[in-house]
């Protein structure tokens, strides 16, 4: 009796066995799931991550071409090609600890992939001492290629042109960032227009 009675309270080998594959199974299915919820989660940080670099980068070059400045003492064209474009700007209002806001700037694709905005203060009168080195400000990593093109302003004819070479800013400048294949940010044509006509207080 005592030999029933212990094997009717204890599982069998193969009731063991089948428990623990039952629970194997359950193990792979929760890890599984644990692993798309984590990759969903990490995907969905990089893509709101990317949007708001590309956002701030929209943001920030429409404000330096929007202050063009056509007068810049230290340079006086605005020279532009389809890979770069140098230009007289001012910096945002969070600058405004610098002694000028005013910057000569030139808006390239370095040779690390990077949308750069190499700047300097622009020079209001004759320097007397040597010019600070400019400052290279990233923007964007991870870029292949930048495409400008330049609206012609309606007295010098009309449509889109590769090159710029005037005292006076185009009537608008279309700004296209061409990203490596396989890079999921997409950056759509940014068309920002140089305020022309400047009310002088």
């Amino acid at each position: 009796m005592n030999g029933r009675s212990a094997q009717a309270a204890g599982f069998t080998l193969l009731e063991l066995m089948a428990a623990l594959v039952v629970l194997g199974f359950l193990m792979v299915g929760l890890s599984a799931g644990l692993r798309f919820g984590v990759q969903a989660y990490d995907r969905q940080s990089r893509m709101v991550d990317a949007g708001s670099e590309l956002d701030a980068t929209a943001r920030a070059l429409r404000r330096l071409i929007e202050q063009m400045t056509p007068d810049s003492p230290g340079m006086a064209r605005i020279e532009g090609s389809a890979r770069a474009l140098r230009f007289g700007t001012e910096l945002p209002d969070a600058a405004a600890a610098l002694p000028t806001r005013s910057i000569d700037a030139e808006l390239r694709v370095d040779g690390a992939r990077r949308l750069v905005l190499v700047w300097s203060p622009a020079q209001h009168v004759q320097p007397l001492a040597a010019a600070p080195p400019p400052t290279d400000t990233v923007l964007l990593s991870g870029v292949e290629r930048l495409d400008l093109s330049y609206r012609l302003p309606p007295s010098r004819g009309s449509g889109w042109v590769d090159t710029w070479a005037s005292t006076e800013p185009p009537q608008a400048i279309r700004v296209r960032i061409v990203f490596p294949p396989g890079d999921v940010r997409r950056w759509p044509d940014l068309v920002a227009t140089p305020m022309r006509d400047r009310v002088q207080l």
